[in-house]
């Protein structure tokens, strides 16, 4: 079975930096594209960045463009999410997710499997 599991959350004063990591048990996500969302009690997840199999294409939403960057090490079945300029907005559950086939997924319904999620707070 795959397991998604994502490290390096915490809390971090306004104006810090983050990085997290997504670990994956499924050597066969290294073909695929893979995600980053975020989410807060009571609302919907919220898409944050993707990165392609190469790690050559990366989307970003743009509330975070410039600020967050994804990269991937295929070789370590490893996503990254850099986070800087980190803004009290930014405080959410960050998980990471891998769709099931090739493509290029954008949103939550693409994506088959999750992460159980790291926490980011964000202080002002």
């Amino acid at each position: 079975q795959v397991q998604l599991i994502e490290t390096g959350g915490g809390l971090v004063q306004a104006g810090g930096s983050l990085r997290l990591f997504c670990a994956h048990s499924g050597r066969f996500l290294n073909m695929y594209t893979m995600g980053w969302f975020r989410q807060t009690p009571g609302n919907k997840r919220e898409f944050v960045a993707a990165i392609s199999s190469t790690g050559g294409n990366t989307r970003y939403a743009d509330s975070v463009k410039g600020r967050f960057t994804i990269s991937r090490d295929n070789a370590k079945n490893t996503v990254y999410l850099q986070m800087n300029s980190l803004k009290p907005e930014d405080t959410a559950t960050y998980s990471c997710a891998a769709p099931s086939r090739a493509g290029w997924p954008l949103d939550e319904g693409q994506y088959d499997y999750w992460g159980q999620g790291t926490q980011v707070t964000v202080s002002s």
